[in-house]
């Protein structure tokens, strides 16, 4: 089942890439609210509302949300060379080192960096981050241990772990990931610690309340049927549904609580 076969429409996606996610949100902002245009958007949505000094778009004020979609977390990787078999053994290596270590990521500002951000605060250790162009820019380096740590989806990793080229240390979401059961979690070790990617669909602002929870009735339904669920929990992420309000909370939420720790780290991407 998909959204077109539930609303009895047909739904056309068209991608509008660029400026991590941006130009989408930025046209999907000024389209008239009556349903016929709805943004899908991953957590970079949030996160955005910081990185960026200036949008051409309020994140929270131009959107409504129409409901959660999905969630899926990252994996704390490290090439052999790395000795810590745990993270409270990671942990104590960087303290021990502080700022002998580099780390990768798909790109400043990214959920990779900003997973990486997040645990050197909590953990209070040192790691420099090396930016690359995307996920398989960073692979050569890492598998060849020249930048041998890296957040990354758990999906992405999980051959690389299996073939022994990396070593998992620990899961970022609250629990344990089904491709990666024996994994813990980073809280196991490091309590409150949590990052996962998400995916919302959204509606401009003013969209009449009643289209929202039409929309939000049949995404629910695709969102839980079991042929869905089967397809993302083999891409290592779990389904998520609620109401538009529940979708909303999260969504300023996350905007929160990111903000912080952007702040924090000095993050910018213009």
């Amino acid at each position: 089942m998909n959204l077109g076969q539930k609303l009895g429409r047909s739904v056309i996606v068209e991608n509008r890439a660029g400026a991590s996610g941006n130009i989408a949100a930025q046209t999907a902002a000024k389209t008239t609210p009556d349903g016929t245009s709805l943004l899908f958007v991953p957590s970079s949505h949030a996160t955005n509302a910081s990185l960026y000094k200036k949008l051409p778009f309020d994140t929270e004020k131009d959107f409504t949300a129409i409901g959660m979609v999905a969630t899926t977390p990252y994996v704390l990787v490290v090439h052999p060379q790395i000795p810590a078999k745990t993270v409270s053994e990671f942990i104590a290596l960087l303290k021990s080192k502080p700022g002998t270590f580099n780390y990768a990521t798909a790109s400043q500002g990214t959920g990779q960096h900003l997973a990486a951000e997040l645990f050197k605060k909590m953990a209070g250790v040192e790691m420099t981050q090396v930016p690359y162009k995307g996920s398989a820019a960073a692979f050569p380096d890492l598998m060849a241990g020249r930048t041998p740590i890296m957040f990354d989806n758990v999906a992405l990793m999980v051959p690389h772990v299996r073939s022994g080229a990396l070593r998992p240390l620990a899961i970022t979401s609250t629990r344990r990931s089904p491709l990666l059961p024996d994994v813990p979690t980073v809280a196991e070790s490091l309590a409150g610690y949590e990052i996962q990617g998400w995916f919302a669909l959204l509606a401009p602002a003013k969209t009449p309340p009643a289209l929202v929870r039409d929309y939000n009735a049949a995404l629910n339904a695709v969102v839980t049927d079991p042929a869905f669920v089967s397809r993302l929990n083999d891409l290592g992420a779990e389904t998520m549904t609620g109401t538009p309000a529940m979708a909303n909370d999260y969504i300023h939420k996350e905007i929160t609580r990111w903000g912080g720790v952007i702040r924090s780290a000095n993050i910018a991407l213009d």
